[in-house]
């Protein structure tokens, strides 16, 4: 469907975007956090016990924070060092959708899987704002490619690759991983009716190298908590780490216990896959209701040009997520690859039987939405967060030259739709890698303080916070996390710098402790964006203070 040079093409802007993703600062609270955490294991050369600030954390496994941690030893404790993991795993994901989608159908759907599940908006977000689902989403399609190549071609190699790839998921987020790459490899015995594929001793194999694989994460589990029955976490004693990891961590997200409820809305994740999956929603949509009514035509009988493993996996995951009372858009990435797979299978069936008229269809809508993309971007470039420098309005010009040229170029329309959707992504997510979330980052208050700490500077051991409040961002950016002081405390020390909001300098005057210099920056959540807050006519309004002051 599209030329070896235009894929690879294609492979090389969407990388470029990553990259310039990796330098943006980095984003409170998780991706900060997770930062810190994996700091802490540098800098205290501790890479056994889990700690988020100074409690003990007891929820996701320890392979995200070691890679992280590992990217420190080489590069050094930077934001990009961070996230070259998680962006090393995304492409190690969009190559196993290539290599699923091949097994699956052929060579051109592997390719356009491999496109369509590195510009999913939700990919593209993960790689900036990184938390453990970029790890987690890598290694879990990984997995479940190697274990249907298993099924498929009965080779050692595979089912070895793939029950590491289970545990080093497992490792990352827990029962999950198994959850995704278990329900989606019995839809494809299921479908195919390999079911003798189990009874091989291949499998002893890879339940040996699933256990080797998780053994380091049981193993800190174990040192951390099993050992140490008298620690308290979340209000109970007694907790071992293996068996939360084993049993209790996916039934405290469903239920709501001990990480609380967030939303009971069993339609959440419906809605949410409607952004999460630009620009390609709709393609999505019409290929799942056209597989799932293909199968229900042939009574599930076996055709070798369809899977059941995508569409399967999708429907029952998708079904079981929703009854979760803790959700978050962000929890839908694990499940992209098989959206990618289905969706590029789809548009494959349209070029080669020829269904024109629905194609025309897609291809209107996917203009719809590059239209809604230009408009956004001139929405930010010349309102929100205005472009400043002559070279800013150059490239936008260059890129707005570039999607141009090709989408005005004649080619198939089932190749154009992949033109447009492609540059649809590559348009938004540039200007918001390059551009928007550098100007929306000024306004978060503790990386724009570390800025000014850097430049002053300001000894960072000798800055301190009155409350348990979390400062991430100037944990990180500083290399010192802030050390909690009580007021009393505070009023026998001298040449010290506080750390604080409008109410804690209020509190500290009324307490009789004075400063004698102040640095004040602005201060707004920045994942919880407001259209007040876009508008710069209102953003003042929305704006709150952080404030670092010397105690003489």
């Amino acid at each position: 469907m599209i030329s070896t040079a235009r894929y690879w093409f294609y492979i090389a802007l969407i990388v470029l975007v990553y990259i310039i993703g990796m330098f943006v600062t980095l984003f409170e609270n998780d991706s900060a956090q997770f930062a810190v955490m994996a700091m802490r294991m540098v800098q205290e050369n501790d890479f056994l016990n889990l700690f988020k600030g100074t409690e003990e954390y007891l929820d996701k496994p320890h392979m995200h924070y070691w890679l992280a941690a590992l990217s420190y030893k080489i590069f050094g404790i930077h934001d990009w060092a961070y996230r070259i993991p998680g962006i090393l795993s995304t492409l190690l994901g969009a190559y196993s959708c290539y290599g699923l989608g091949k097994l699956l159908y052929n060579k051109d759907v592997g390719r356009l899987s491999s496109l369509i599940f590195m510009t999913a908006q939700t990919m593209v977000l993960a790689n900036i704002d990184v938390r453990t689902d970029a790890v987690l989403t890598g290694f879990t399609i990984f997995s479940i490619w190697q274990l249907a190549t298993y099924i498929e071609k009965n080779t050692l190699k595979s089912i070895a690759l793939g029950a590491f790839g289970a545990g080093i998921a497992f490792s990352t987020k827990g029962q999950i991983a198994l959850v995704v790459i278990g329900i989606s490899i019995l839809c494809h015995l299921a479908y195919t009716r390999k079911w003798g594929q189990l009874l091989s001793w291949k499998v002893l194999v890879a339940i040996f190298v699933f256990a080797l694989t998780i053994a380091p994460m049981l193993y800190a589990y174990y040192h951390q908590f099993d050992l140490h029955p008298e620690k308290v976490i979340r209000g109970k004693d007694n907790r071992s780490g293996i068996f939360f990891i084993f049993w209790e961590q996916s039934f405290e997200r469903m239920s709501g216990e001990g990480i609380g409820k967030n939303s009971s809305d069993f339609f959440f994740f419906f809605h949410t896959f409607l952004w999460v999956f630009l620009p390609w929603t709709v393609l999505a949509l019409i290929g799942y209701w056209t597989k799932v009514k293909a199968f229900w035509e042939t009574k599930f009988a076996y055709r070798p040009n369809m899977d059941f493993l995508t569409v399967g996996g999708i429907s029952i995951l998708f079904l079981l997520i929703s009854f979760a009372q803790f959700k978050l858009p962000h929890y839908m990435n694990i499940l992209m690859p098989l959206y990618a797979i289905l969706s590029a299978a789809f548009l494959y069936v349209l070029h080669q039987q020829q269904k024109l008229k629905l194609a025309k269809i897609i291809l209107g809508i996917q203009y719809f939405i590059l239209g809604l993309v230009v408009v956004f971007i001139f929405l930010v470039s010349f309102y929100v967060f205005k472009l400043e420098d002559w070279y800013s309005y150059l490239f936008l010009v260059m890129a707005l030259a570039l999607v141009t040229y090709f989408v005005l170029k004649k080619e198939p329309v089932h190749a154009k739709i992949v033109t447009v959707a492609i540059y649809s992504s590559l348009l938004l997510n540039g200007l918001m890698n390059a551009h928007f979330y550098p100007k929306l980052l000024e306004y978060q208050g503790g990386s724009t303080m570390a800025q000014k700490v850097k430049a002053e500077n300001i000894p960072v051991d000798k800055i301190y916070k009155i409350n348990e409040r979390y400062t991430w961002a100037l944990d990180f950016y500083d290399q010192d996390p802030v050390d909690i002081v009580s007021v009393p405390d505070l009023k026998n020390m001298k040449d010290v710098w506080v750390y604080a909001t409008d109410k804690e300098l209020e509190h500290l005057q009324k307490k009789g402790i004075d400063w004698n210099n102040q640095i004040t920056v602005d201060q707004f959540r920045i994942t919880r964006l407001q259209i007040k807050f876009l508008n710069p006519n209102t953003r003042k309004e929305k704006l709150n203070k952080m404030h670092l002051v010397h105690l003489d």
